[in-house]
């Protein structure tokens, strides 16, 4: 099928892990060694076709391909063009070196990991260098192009954009000081040219090429950046129809550029880039390209007001050479189906739409297009009186509300850094470059099992607090074995870290199968914010106070912040962002209190989506920043001074937000460190005056980092701070790793803590 017939419609990309997480059990097994390649590959090969079919039966007009990904597709378009570390050039196997580049391998490092624009998406980064020899390489998209035909489905292959491949590489160590790997653009856009022939003999009428960058705040330079690449890949003698897509945003000053081109099609996002709409009459040569409306929301999973939407087609229509009906970005950042849903409440049910529902009200709203309204009244009108029904109900809870209200500045403030951490230091005893860990300890199949059987009802409540604090008492016996400072209870009772809370506060739902991709194998089911929130009963208060009466040294309180828990969430959209991220806080600060008055002396609340948020456009951060701040120093803003509040962010560039890691006035910040080699503390500089962990190992590789590379780490973090400021500490929860690979590496933290303060001229008792 293509544009020019059938229905108006299409999405830009679609899940790939599986409805029930397939792909996830395939790999992980696959990774240990009990199935070969060739039963991955199955499993890939059976979500690929049931993806294509299952999306051209449902009545699109075209369907996207090569949106399947082992782990990540950006690590994919890298292969593809041949950008690969020298670290990994001996890898022969295909499958062998893009797991190697995700994960790392005897020697070498995985590649770094950091978000997907502002999304919980994580994506590997490309290392580009002036020797880099750019090249086709990978043959995955044009395979999987053939493969949808064997299956008799025409799709139309996604890459991502040359230029935002660029803009989101970073020059590989040892690179020339000022060298760019936008420097790259003209060979890698003759790249781009050689898989556009290849494509168009392989039958491709359309290609996609995902540009997300220029959501962004740009500059001149890499306009300009956009204009060369696709002017070169317009005038391509030989290729598919060319169809440039950007999401999470406008396009902006983008979009005069890419129209003035000579690609054929334009998607834009209407959801969270509406401003184009707005000044989409004054820009010239639409009226020569076909238009994707993007206007049903591909991040969150609410219904979409269907005659709204369908005016903005229209209105989109008015200029364009032809218009049809798009989700705003891939549904990637959706779950699967709602219809295998069987507990959630009846209203919540009635605002939903997860990824299948959203492809169906991108059919309808595409036979509206071009059918008119009246021919699909009936599915309009239900929708419509659904979305009544939801409006009426009661989602204000007024307690709430009343407490906000009176909350003063002081509300917001604790003492000075410095007079805390003289009362902390007293009060807590700890030496010089203290070991701790993130929070999770490794989650064996027993704890699962055991929490699935709570759950079904097939044991009691009794019992299932029982064996969790048995084996809360068993991994504290363990860490005062291996020797850290500040211990955890390792979060045995917990499935996730926002799941948890949510579950466990009103204002949320959660689901069954609501599973969405954050990286690799790594899934999630992101609760449902759908009501006004707050704590009925307090949530992690007992599991801590037990953890803490087993052991002499501090056992931190865990606690998952306002804003990650608003950034790990489908979140309702009828109010301000700012005004649900307050009631979060709110409700953790009951939370934070209630741990002091327990005995726990140190309270850690993470905030690992504080950058994830920040709005691409600078003209929207200070606002964001400001209520991110207000939300975490409401949550912590009720205990005392000698009471040590951590945080904990990851895998960021986190120089974009070090005034507001600064404002959030904790004690104490540890931050992912180990897949950049401690490039961040570069980033961070003076801005955070009180104690810092940066993570000195990658917990999200299988490799063991030795006591000597550890040792490194630490020196090198000492370049940048004190002794009396460092702390030692993995850069992430050990949840997904395994027990004997975690105390061997603890083990080897103590003993690299240990010799780093020797070195420093303190004891090395402690």
């Amino acid at each position: 099928m293509s544009f020019e017939s059938g229905t108006a419609s299409t999405v830009l990309g679609y899940p790939r892990i599986g409805p029930r997480r397939e792909l996830k059990r395939a790999e992980e097994t696959f990774w240990a060694g009990r199935a070969d390649a060739s039963e991955l590959r199955e499993v890939a090969a059976r979500l690929r076709s049931d993806t294509w079919t299952g999306l051209r039966d449902a009545g699109l007009g075209q369907v996207p391909g090569n949106t399947f990904s082992y782990y990540d597709h950006v690590l994919d378009t890298a292969l593809a063009v041949g950008a690969v570390p020298q670290r990994f050039a001996g890898i022969t196997d295909p499958l062998e070196r893009l797991f190697a580049m995700a994960r790392g391998r005897d020697g070498a490092p995985a590649c770094e990991m950091t978000k997907w624009f502002d999304t919980n998406y994580h994506y590997l980064v490309p290392e580009l260098g002036p020797d880099t020899r750019l090249a086709p390489a990978d043959r995955k998209v044009v395979e999987e192009f053939r493969e949808a035909l064997r299956a008799d489905v025409v799709t139309r292959p996604v890459l991502v954009g040359p230029v935002t491949f660029l803009l989101l590489s970073k020059a590989v160590d040892g690179a020339p000081e000022g060298f760019r790997p936008l420097d790259l653009l003209g060979p890698l856009v003759e790249v781009y040219r050689d898989l556009l022939a290849e494509l168009a003999d392989a039958g491709a009428d359309w290609v996609q090429l995902d540009e997300p960058a220029f959501a962004a705040d740009r500059t001149d330079d890499e306009i300009a950046a956009l204009r060369k690449a696709y002017d070169r890949l317009a005038s391509a003698p030989r290729r598919p129809k060319i169809l440039v897509a950007s999401y999470f945003g406008e396009l902006g000053r983008a979009l005069p550029v890419l129209a003035s081109t000579g690609v054929e099609g334009l998607a834009l996002d209407l959801v969270a880039g509406r401003a184009d709409l707005d000044g989409i009459g004054r820009v010239e040569g639409l009226d020569r390209k076909v238009l994707l409306a993007g206007v049903v929301d591909g991040r969150n999973v609410w219904r979409t007001d269907l005659d709204a939407a369908l005016a903005d087609v229209r209105r989109l229509g008015e200029v364009a050479g032809s218009v049809l009906v798009s989700t705003s970005c891939s549904l990637l950042h959706v779950p699967y189906d709602l219809s295998v849903e069987t507990t959630l409440p009846a209203d919540v049910v009635d605002m939903l739409a997860f990824a299948r529902q959203k492809v169906d009200e991108v059919v309808l709203l595409g036979r509206a297009l071009r059918e008119g309204r009246d021919a699909v009244a009936a599915g309009f009108d239900a929708a419509a009186a659904t979305r009544d029904r939801v409006a009426a109900a009661t989602r204000r809870d007024e307690r709430v509300r009343a407490r906000l209200a009176e909350l003063g500045p002081d509300h917001y403030r604790r003492s000075a850094g410095d007079v805390r951490a003289t009362v902390q230091r007293e009060a807590l005893g700890l030496p010089e470059v203290p070991t701790t860990t993130i929070g999770s300890f490794p989650q064996t199949g027993a704890i699962r099992t055991d929490r699935a059987a709570h759950r079904a009802g097939e044991i009691s409540a009794e019992e299932y607090t029982a064996r969790m604090r048995r084996e809360i008492e068993r991994v504290v016996r363990l860490q005062e074995e291996i020797g850290l400072d500040v211990l955890v209870h390792g979060e045995p009772e917990r499935n996730d870290m926002v799941q948890y809370f949510a579950e466990n506060l009103d204002g949320f739902a959660t689901t069954e199968l609501g599973w969405v991709q954050s990286y690799g194998s790594r899934c999630v089911r992101p609760p449902i914010l759908h009501s006004d929130v707050s704590r009925p009963r307090p949530i992690t208060v007992e599991w801590a106070r037990f953890a803490q009466s087993l052991s002499d040294k501090p056992v931190k309180g865990m606690l998952t912040g306002p804003v990650t828990i608003l950034a790990w969430s489908f979140v309702r959209d009828d109010q301000p962002l700012g005004g649900t991220a307050r009631q979060v806080g709110l409700a953790l600060r009951d939370e934070v209190v209630d741990l002091e008055a327990a005995g726990i002396r140190i309270i850690q609340v993470d905030e690992p989506a504080l950058r994830e948020l920040l709005p691409l456009h600078e003209r929207d951060r200070a606002a964001y920043l400001d209520w991110a701040v207000d939300s975490f120093r409401m949550s912590t803003g009720g205990v005392t001074d000698g009471t040590q509040v951590h945080t904990h962010l990851c895998y960021s560039e986190f120089g974009e937000v070090v005034g507001a890691i600064d404002g959030l006035d904790a004690d104490v910040t540890t931050v992912e460190a180990a897949r950049s080699r401690m490039e961040v503390l570069s980033d961070l500089g003076p801005g955070v005056p009180r104690g810092l962990g940066p993570g000195v190992y990658d917990v999200h590789s299988p490799e063991v980092p030795g006591e000597d590379e550890l040792v490194t780490q630490l020196r090198a973090a000492l370049g940048h701070i004190g002794p009396e400021r460092l702390w030692a500490n993995p850069d992430c929860g050990l949840k997904t790793r395994g027990e004997p690979e975690t105390v061997a590496a603890l083990t080897h933290l103590v003993a690299a803590a240990r010799r780093v303060r020797a070195g420093a001229g303190t004891p090395t008792t402690g």
